[in-house]
């Protein structure tokens, strides 16, 4: 944590002021905290740097005087407030144009520390230089403590309120269509139209809406509605507009403490979801002074706008160099590396070709190897089933009255003739064929012609007498 010192001389440096009594008393008023102090002191006007001029702004209670605050258009601080004496001695606090280059941070609309957190909104006039370093030093603002937010930093509430501001615009456009020219609010919520306005490198114009209030109707169709003030408003700002019967637009009414309506204001983004309070206008205004107060607004701020989108430019230009030079040397490195690689391809391509050329060759000789095998091995397993089955078969039988003569004829022409037991079984006669080897499959059926009769293997367990084979039969080899 740092320590009462630094914050007193982060303090001077900020606002300028030389007189440390006077710089401790406004930090003591404020509980030393760093960022309400800049807030406060810049909302109620500069002061006068000499010691003397502590009495007149301090109070006994150590709470800043706000007198010189303009209830009518709060601006920070109101112009006007200086005379000539004062701008000769150099008491006024120095443009946006001066703060930006010295300190460097921004001053909009002649307020040190308005943009005292910009911090989201990048390189907005530096002006996230304050934020960001204060956050670094650990003076971050009314952490734990119990103190109000200010309405120059009002807590924003992210939601998403794009039905309602769409509906806003309806209303707005049924009531007030007659008109030629109205102001071109956005359909979104605030903090979308906060994003726009960032992005744009523009100020967000805030226009409450309150349809009750007797004023109401005549700003409406008298001073937002005029031709004049509307081409200045959509070419300078990002209208933003919400009723306060709808959420948000009572939300914000109560964020930025409107007490009297019609009711506009100028933001723009500062540090931790808040915004910076710029401008608001309280009460009716023709077009003319509404125009007045905003052209001072832009003329203040044009200076931060201007830098933004130089610097924004920049960016973007040197941005793009690089990529071009990074896109050249990626260029130049991929054509190298596909090189390599399309000449290691064609080695790695030419070592698998000779390695599947190998594989194939010794799957092919031991495909052939094994097929040799596998009919070395079947020709064994068909001779000893030959020999096992002829053994099987025994004596041939002599001719006699329960003898039974069988002729088999093969498919290839050959014949061969035994003679049975007629007792014997139709299973009998197929192995007979098996062990004669003259079929290279054991898929056949016997059969006879006249007439048509199978003796397929479902018939094995039958005699050759009970199947009508006896006392001689004329058998068919069928290959199934």
């Amino acid at each position: 944590m740092v320590d009462v010192a630094d914050k007193l001389g982060y303090f001077q440096a900020i606002t300028g002021l030389e007189d440390p009594d006077l710089c401790t008393e406004i930090l003591q008023a404020h509980g030393w905290d760093l960022e309400l102090a800049i807030s406060s002191f810049t909302s109620s006007g500069p002061r006068d740097h000499d010691a003397d001029a502590s009495s007149s702004h301090i109070d006994g209670d150590h709470n800043l005087d706000r007198s010189n605050t303009n209830p009518e258009t709060n601006d920070y601080p109101p112009r006007g407030i200086y005379d000539d004496s004062e701008l000769e001695r150099g008491l006024r606090p120095p443009g946006i144009a001066w703060r930006i280059i010295t300190l460097p941070i921004s001053i909009v609309s002649g307020s040190l520390g308005l943009v005292s957190g910009a911090i989201g909104f990048g390189f907005w006039a530096a002006g996230g230089v304050l934020s960001y370093s204060l956050g670094m030093l650990g003076f971050g603002g009314r952490r734990g403590g119990g103190s109000e937010p200010s309405s120059s930093s009002a807590r924003l509430v992210p939601s998403s309120a794009a039905g309602e501001a769409m509906e806003f615009i309806a209303l707005f456009d049924r009531d007030y269509g007659r008109n030629s020219f109205k102001p071109g609010f956005v359909p979104e919520g605030f903090m979308d139209a906060l994003q726009r306005s960032r992005s744009e490198f523009k100020l967000l114009f805030v226009y409450l809406h309150s349809p009750d209030h007797p004023d109401t109707p005549a700003f409406c169709d008298g001073t937002l509605c005029n031709e004049v003030f509307v081409a200045f408003l959509n070419e300078n700002f990002v209208a933003w507009g919400g009723s306060i019967r709808a959420s948000e637009g009572f939300k914000m009414s109560n964020s930025l403490k409107a007490s009297r309506f019609p009711f506009c204001a100028v933001v723009m983004p500062a540090a931790n979801q808040r915004i910076a309070l710029l401008q608001q206008v309280e009460g009716p205004k023709t077009p003319e002074e509404m125009i007045a107060i905003l052209q001072r607004v832009v003329e203040d701020s044009s200076p931060v706008l201007v830098t933004a989108r130089v610097e924004a430019e920049e960016r973007r230009t040197n941005l793009r160099l690089r990529e071009e030079q990074d896109a050249a040397y990626r260029a130049a490195l991929e054509a190298d590396q596909a090189r390599e690689r399309q000449r290691q391809e064609e080695e790695e391509r030419l070592k698998r070709e000779a390695a599947e050329a190998e594989r194939k060759r010794k799957e092919e000789e031991e495909a052939r190897e094994r097929a040799e095998r596998e009919a070395a091995e079947r020709e064994a397993a068909r001779v000893r089933m030959r020999q096992e089955k002829a053994l099987a078969l025994g004596d041939e039988p002599e001719k006699g009255p329960d003898v039974t003569q069988v002729l088999v004829r093969f498919p290839n022409g050959e014949r061969k003739g035994r003679r049975f037991e007629r007792n014997t079984k139709i299973q009998t006669l197929y192995d007979y064929v098996d062990s004669l080897g003259v079929l290279e499959t054991e898929e056949y059926s016997l059969i006879t012609n006249f007439p048509r009769t199978v003796y397929g293997r479902d018939k094995e367990s039958m005699s050759l007498k009970d199947a009508g084979l006896h006392p001689q039969a004329s058998l068919f080899i069928e290959i199934n």
